[in-house]
Formats: C-alpha cells, sequence, structure tokens
C-alpha cells in the first residue's frame, strides 16, 4: 500500500515542483540508467530519484563556489580520517526543500519513496562518534554559511558489516561502493603526488626530499547543502591510485605482470577504514593513511589560497602573510596531526620561508581538537616507522620539539621531569612521537568536547601545557545536527513540536524551551506520547520484519547503543537485565525490552566476549516460557546511522553509563534526549550539561562522580569487596561463571569474570547498588504515564544548547575568527545579487 508522507513542517509540495520532479525522474530512469533494458529494478528507481535530487544540488553548489570566490572570505578546513555521512538521499531532500515535493510525485507515480530511501548503502567512512560528528559538523556549516570543507578518505570498504554468528560477532567486508554512489563526482583535473620514503639531501638551495615513491591521490567531491539557504559546500574525499610511470619496453611479461600488480600496494592507502576506536594501533599503512589525507590536502588548500578568481588556477597570492587569515585548518583528533610538520616542510622547503615565520604561520592557522583521555587510545609513533617512511618530517618535529623544550627550559630552569613529561619525543625502546603533544605545541587552541572533560584535559592530560598557555585551551561542547538528528528520523515528533512553536527550532534549538508553556496541557501531553507510542510500534514491526524478534510496544525500550568498550560498561546493564531475570521471575516487574548494539572493534578480545555473552544472556531469558515477554534482551547486529534513525525515535530510556571521566562526550546522549528518551547514566561527558539544561531530577543520574573515582583510584578499587558484600551480585556472577548462560561450554566466560574481578579499569561493581536503586525510579515513574511524558517534554525543552549549529558557531567565533552568516545565496534559477542591482 502506498502512503503520502505529507509532513508540513517540511514545506508544501508545490504543483509545479511535483511536475518538474516527475519529468526529471523519467528522463533518469530511461535514458540514464535503463537504456536497453526493458525493465527497471528497485534500484534503478532509487538511483533516478538521486539522480533527480541532484540535479537540484549541483546549480546550487555551482554558484556557491562562485560566491566564494567572488566574496573570498577565511575558508574553513576541516581534516578528519572519518565521516560518517550514513545515507544521503533524504537528508538531500530535506536541506533543499523538496521533500514533500518528491513524496508526492514518487506516489504519483506508483512507487513507496520508503523502499526506495531504504535501497541506499550508508557511507560508513567512520567508526562510530568521531566520524558521526564530523558529519553533522559538515551539514552545520554549511547551514550557517561558512565556506567549509571536509577532507578525508575515500575509504572502498568502511567499517566493516556486522554479522552475529552463533552469538560471535563475524566481520564482512563493506562494499559500499559495489552500485556505484550517485552523490560523488570524481575531480581528476585535480589529482595530486603524495610522496613516501627517499631520503633527504642538504643541497645549495635548501633541505631537498628526494629519491621518493609517489602515489596520486585523486579527489571526489560530494554536495553537502544547507538547509534551506542555498549553500551547498563541499566534502573532498581522496582515493589513491598508483601513478603510470613504467615503460612497457624495459619489461619482460614477467616483470610487467609483477609491477602491475604492485600498484595495488600503493591504492591500498584507501582500501580500507581501520576499525579501531580509541584504540591506537601503531601499523604502517595506517600513518601512510593518515599522511596521504594531510599531503593532498595542503597542497589543494595552498592552491586554492594562491588563486582568487572562480576557476582561474593561475596563483594570484604569493606572500604567505595573510595565510591564517584567509586559512583555518581543524584537525580532529591526532589522526591529521601531520599536517602541522607537512605544512611546515612546504613553507620552508618549497616556499623558501624562514623558520620563525613559517611556524608563526602553521600556528596561527591550525587548531586541535581532542576527543579522548584514554591513554591507550592517543598516538605514539615509534621514530623508526617515520625515519623509513617520511624522514623529512622526521627532522621536522626534532626541531620544532628542539625549539619548544629549549622554551620550556628557560622558564622552567632546572626542571628536567617537566622537560620529559612536554616533550614530543618520549624515551623508550622505540623512541616514540607523542602526536597529542605536536597538535598542542603546533596549534593555536586546543579544545575538548564537553565541559568535565576540558576540565579534566587541562587538569591532567595536558596539564604542563596549560600552565604554559593557559589562553590556548577551550571548550566546544559536542552537538548534533537537528535536520537528521529530528526532522529526519521523526518527523511525527518534529511536526507537533512546529505546530506549537513555529518551525525556526530546526536552526535554532534553543526555541524548543518553548514548549514548557504547554507541560500542563493534557491535549501536548496525550500527543506526545502518541507519537513515542507510534514510534516503538513501527520499530517493533521492523525488528519482527528484519531480525524475526518480536517485543511488546507497550514495554520499556531500554537502549543501549554504543561502540562495545569496557569502559562504555555494556557489562553493568548485562549484570542489571542477569539479576532481575533471575531475582524478579515469575515475580511481577515492569516489562522492559533491553536493546543492546553496535560492534566491536576486530582484535578487541574482551569486546567480543562481551557481545558473545550478551546474546548468551538474550538466548536463555527470551526463551524462557515463564518470563514471557515481560523481559527481552536484544542484541542488535550491524547498528549504523540508517538503523540508528530507526532506534532512537523508539527509545524511552537511553542508557549512558559510561565510568565518570572516560567518555569525552558522547552524541548518542544528544541524539536521544532530543528525541524523547530518558536518560539513565552517571554524571560524565555532555550527561552533566544535559542535566544542568533539563534539571538533574529530570534524568535519572547514579553513580560514581569525578572526584570519586579518583579517590578510588588512589585508595585502590576493590571488586571483590564489592562480590563478597553483596549477595545478589555474587549470584549473578556466579552463574555467568559456571556456566548457566553456556551450557554446553561452562568456562566460556571465564575471562570476562577474571576481568570483573581482577583487572577492571572501569569499575563495573562499584557504582552497581547505585545503578539498581536508579533502575527502581525508572520503573516506579514508568507507572505514571503522564509524569513520564512531562519528564519528557522538560527534557526535549532542554535539549536546545545540543544543536551542531552552536557548537560550529563557538568554533567560528572563538577559533577560527570569522561570524556565521545568513545570508541566503540566490538559486541557480534567479540572477546572482549583484546582477539584481
Amino acid at each position: 500500500m502506498l502512503v503520502r508522507k505529507q509532513i508540513s513542517v517540511r514545506g508544501i509540495a508545490g504543483l509545479g515542483d511535483v511536475v518538474e520532479i516527475k519529468k526529471s525522474f523519467n528522463r533518469h530512469l530511461h535514458f540514464t540508467l535503463v537504456k536497453d533494458r526493458n525493465v527497471a529494478t528497485p534500484r534503478d528507481y532509487y538511483f533516478a530519484l538521486a539522480h533527480t535530487v541532484r540535479d537540484h544540488l549541483v546549480g546550487r553548489w555551482i554558484r556557491t563556489q562562485q560566491y566564494y570566490y567572488e566574496k573570498d572570505p577565511k575558508r574553513i578546513h576541516y581534516l578528519s580520517l572519518e565521516f560518517y555521512m550514513g545515507r544521503t538521499l533524504q537528508n538531500t531532500m530535506i536541506n533543499l526543500g523538496l521533500q514533500n515535493a518528491c513524496d508526492e510525485a514518487i506516489y504519483q507515480l506508483g512507487l513507496d519513496i520508503e523502499e526506495l530511501e531504504e535501497i541506499e548503502e550508508d557511507a560508513g567512512l567512520g567508526n562510530g562518534g568521531l566520524g558521526r560528528l564530523a558529519a553533522c559538523f559538515l551539514d552545520s556549516m554549511a547551514s550557517l554559511g561558512l565556506a567549509a570543507y571536509g577532507y578525508g578518505i575515500r575509504y572502498e570498504f568502511g567499517i566493516f558489516n556486522q554479522k552475529i554468528s552463533n552469538g560471535w560477532q563475524v566481520e564482512e567486508a563493506d562494499d559500499w561502493l559495489r552500485y556505484g554512489n550517485p552523490w560523488e563526482k570524481a575531480r581528476p583535473e585535480y589529482m595530486l603526488p603524495v610522496h613516501f620514503y627517499g631520503r633527504v639531501e642538504q643541497t645549495a638551495e635548501g633541505v631537498k626530499w628526494v629519491e621518493t615513491q609517489v602515489v596520486l591521490a585523486m579527489p571526489y567531491d560530494t554536495p553537502v547543502p544547507g538547509f534551506k539557504n542555498n549553500t551547498v559546500n563541499t566534502m573532498r574525499l581522496w582515493s589513491a591510485k598508483a601513478p603510470i610511470d613504467f615503460n612497457l619496453q624495459e619489461f619482460n611479461v614477467g616483470d610487467y605482470i609483477e609491477a602491475v600488480l604492485d600498484r595495488n600496494l600503493a591504492e591500498n592507502i584507501s582500501r580500507v577504514l581501520y576499525p579501531n576506536d580509541n584504540f591506537f594501533e601503531g601499523k604502517e599503512l595506517r600513518l601512510k593513511q593518515e599522511y596521504f589525507v594531510v599531503a593532498a590536502t595542503l597542497q589543494d588548500i595552498i592552491r586554492r589560497f594562491k588563486s582568487s578568481k572562480f576557476g582561474c588556477r593561475d596563483p594570484v597570492r604569493t606572500s604567505f602573510e595573510t595565510f591564517p587569515e584567509k586559512v583555518a585548518i581543524q584537525l580532529n583528533d591526532t589522526h591529521p596531526a601531520l599536517a602541522i610538520p607537512e605544512l611546515m616542510r612546504i613553507l620552508v622547503d618549497l616556499e623558501k620561508l624562514d623558520w620563525d615565520k613559517a611556524w608563526e604561520v602553521t600556528r596561527q592557522t591550525c587548531a586541535y581538537t581532542n576527543h579522548t583521555v584514554l591513554p591507550e587510545a592517543l598516538e605514539r609513533w615509534p621514530i623508526n616507522l617515520f625515519e623509513k617512511l617520511l624522514p623529512r618530517h622526521l627532522q621536522i618535529i626534532y626541531e620544532i620539539n628542539h625549539l619548544h623544550l629549549q622554551r620550556i627550559a628557560a622558564m622552567f630552569p632546572g626542571d628536567h621531569d617537566r622537560l620529559r613529561r612536554m616533550s614530543l619525543i618520549e624515551e623508550g625502546d622505540p623512541k616514540r612521537i607523542n602526536m597529542a603533544h605536536l597538535c598542542v605545541v603546533g596549534s593555536h587552541a586546543v579544545n575538548g568536547v564537553a565541559r568535565i572533560h576540558s576540565e579534566i584535559v587541562k587538569n591532567t592530560v595536558f596539564k604542563d601545557f596549560y600552565e604554559v598557555e593557559p589562553e590556548k585551551f577551550q571548550n566546544k561542547t559536542n552537538g548534533i545536527t537537528p535536520r537528521r538528528w529530528l526532522l529526519l528520523c521523526n518527523p511525527g515528533l518534529a511536526d507537533l513540536i512546529a505546530e506549537k512553536i513555529g518551525d525556526d527550532f530546526l536552526t535554532d534549538l534553543f526555541q524548543l524551551r518553548k514548549l514548557l508553556d504547554f507541560i500542563d496541557e493534557d491535549a501536548f501531553i496525550c500527543d506526545i506520547a502518541n507519537v513515542k507510542q507510534e514510534n516503538k510500534q513501527k520499530f517493533a514491526a521492523y525488528l519482527e520484519k528484519e531480525y524475526e524478534v518480536k517485543i511488546n510496544p507497550e514495554s520499556i525500550f531500554d537502549i543501549h547503543v554504543k561502540r562495545i568498550h569496557e569502559y562504555k560498561r555494556q557489562l553493568l546493564n548485562l549484570v542489571i537485565q542477569t539479576y532481575i531475570y533471575i531475582f524478579f521471575f515469575p515475580h511481577q516487574y515492569p516489562t522492559v525490552d533491553a536493546v543492546l548494539s553496535t560492534q566491536a572493534a576486530p582484535g578487541y578480545h574482551m569486546a567480543k566476549m562481551i557481545i558473545k555473552l550478551i546474546t548468551a544472556v538474550g538466548q536463555v531469558i527470551n526463551n524462557d516460557p515463564v518470563v514471557g515477554d515481560r523481559l527481552k534482551v536484544i542484541y542488535l547486529e550491524n547498528y549504523r546511522v540508517s538503523l540508528a534513525e530507526k532506534v532512537i525515535p523508539a527509545a524511552d530510556l537511553s542508557e549512558q553509563i559510561s565510568t565518570a571521566g572516560t567518555e569525552a562526550s558522547g552524541t548518542g546522549n544528544m541524539k536521544f534526549m532530543l528525541n524523547g528518551a530518558l536518560t539513565i547514566g552517571t554524571m560524565d561527558g555532555a550527561n552533566v550539561e544535559m542535566a544542568e539544561e533539563a534539571g538533574e531530577e529530570n534524568l535519572f543520574i547514579f553513580g560514581m562522580r569525578v572526584e570519586d573515582v579518583d579517590a578510588m583510584d588512589k585508595t585502590g578499587y576493590n571488586a571483590r569487596e564489592y562480590y563478597e558484600r553483596l549477595s545478589e551480585l555474587r549470584q549473578v556472577i556466579d552463574q555467568i561463571q559456571t556456566g548457566y548462560f553456556s551450557p554446553k561450554e561452562h568456562e566460556l566466560f571465564k575471562d570476562v569474570v577474571n576481568m570483573l574481578m581482577n583487572h577492571d579499569r572501569f569499575k563495573v561493581f562499584a557504582d552497581y547498588e547505585a545503578y539498581i536503586t536508579c533502575q527502581d525510579r525508572v520503573n516506579e515513574l514508568y507507572k505514571n504515564p503522564k509524569e513520564w511524558t512531562r519528564t519528557v517534554i522538560r527534557n526535549i525543552a532542554g535539549s536546545g544548547k545540543f544543536s551542531s549549529d552552536r557548537t560550529i558557531s563557538e568554533y567560528a567565533r572563538d577559533i577560527w575568527g570569522v561570524e556565521p552568516s545568513d545570508v541566503k545565496i540566490p538559486p541557480p534559477n534567479e540572477p546572482p545579487v549583484e546582477s539584481r542591482k
């Protein structure tokens, strides 16, 4: 059955728009896609719609770039090894104001637009929060009219597809490009060389990096539309290509074949996304990836800086005095840290600036965002690897470190321990380069991503650096784009909000505060509850269809979707669900569906064991006839952006239970809050600010605070003390250890229990009692639907701070030195502003 998806907040479908879209759709279907074939497939229909929408993008894209070249604003360059974009079609329709027109056109053509949207592959070029944040930031930069570019790698294979086989995670390659990508445009005319290996030579003309191996960087551009402002920015992703530089006549057949095969080694650089999150893996290929994206990007930035007219490639600017006034480079974590020595290499070796001037330009141009305080996640590259792969950059880093330590020694005479702590080079076997220290020293601004995280950064991770340059350190609390994470994924709620307060909240999320005026209005409370129930029913139907799992839409949807990691404490949640099962059935207990999901890094043994334990516990609970449908533990395989868009609107309870002081910020917590889920969590990351905005009494806060964790670290955490004292906890752990959930392999989970009892850095048992008590508070409130929904409204109303528009506005003003613009660039069918004067 075909259904129109008319949503008032998305605008009204004009008759002319509908007719034009139908014409364009049929033109693409018959002439671009099907051609000689007699029958179109559903994928053909998807591509026809994507090309139709792209037609509306291209004119705005060109007009935007013309506008930038004419106005010559300061340009922002966001460097990230990850961009977790998800699907593009629906987001583009919404930002261009075409959603309803496309809905109506596709309906009139006898097709179901939701089915076409489901055909699109997720662009999974990220592991989780870091990459998804970058995607939200691109959306906000375009929506705020900033001249911004995202730079990264066009991975042939993104984050792996996760399959659960007999309870174990199995990784499959994510061949997301196998059907083509209608949103990208190859730009071979801007292909650039990137050098590796070789040696450094001192010449009369200066230092030269010679006898290098060259890999070509081919750019692929993806348009990034702002929300209804006709601004379309660019995400440029680089793909590695081998140069064609061998003469066939010099090879016999065997050598020729070998030479062609060797080309694959060069192109492996952009073959696959490294799947580790919050864990540093010091592999040569990873370092190649990091330099590859930096080297290509800086050449591109400098080319654009030197040119000033649209389409002109001739250099106009030759002085780098104004470079920091026209160029901002934001390093998204330490992965693009090589931008600092690479910019120095270009300025000193190629552009012939003296060292001091080059260093001043570099520092004023670059800024660094820190995303983690976990020691195992910080990048520390071995010197010997650098020496082989990037010999000139090693020399530059040594010189940066030498001058940096000279300065520190002058400030703190005789303090050798401070010099050791602040050095860019860590002594040991082997010696290593601390990339976070390089970023701090080489940037004019350093920021954390939530207030509590930024304080930890200043007080612990970079304490010595903060004491020297306190003015450099800032906080920029993360945010999410409300276009994707409300309007797109939860149109019913967005429409309901718009009916009450208008639709300005989509570009000014603080407007949601106005919802508090209706918190005692019974009709509004009922409408909010109804939207949530509809989302839960829709998600339940999806689970039954796709996963063959039945859940009760009347139950509490208790959702814990985060990358599997010990610090995120999925085990604490699982222990509680096991506790409920053992001690409360067959007794009456509120109906709960606990949904846990997302991937484990392929090499992370404990994370994979946690997944196996979740599925094993679920297998027992879900098949117990006494429990029935009153408790389910479900593990959703292959969590991704498009699945999150279904899960989040349906959630009642959002689990944000990391050990205080370990989660930098989180953005999933913000998405759940905006979509009407209540948070159960610790005072960690952005949870602290969420509690401030909505009122701590409107979140279910429990457990140790950062100062409690610090105190426990000093006195020592003893898991066995909790195990011995708490009989219920002891029984849960014993059940896991003795094979109750793994009857065919009794010692299957001994590693998990051993970790919890003897090596748990994240103190699961220490928060057990507080978590139990807090879950009781959840259940009590859920028994009062009206009061639960009023609490939901307070949370939605308090989520205005957590828009990425607010975050990017702060970056723009405080770090990049630019002002967001509300100028609406004329659409392609209207003359430019200058022509109309």
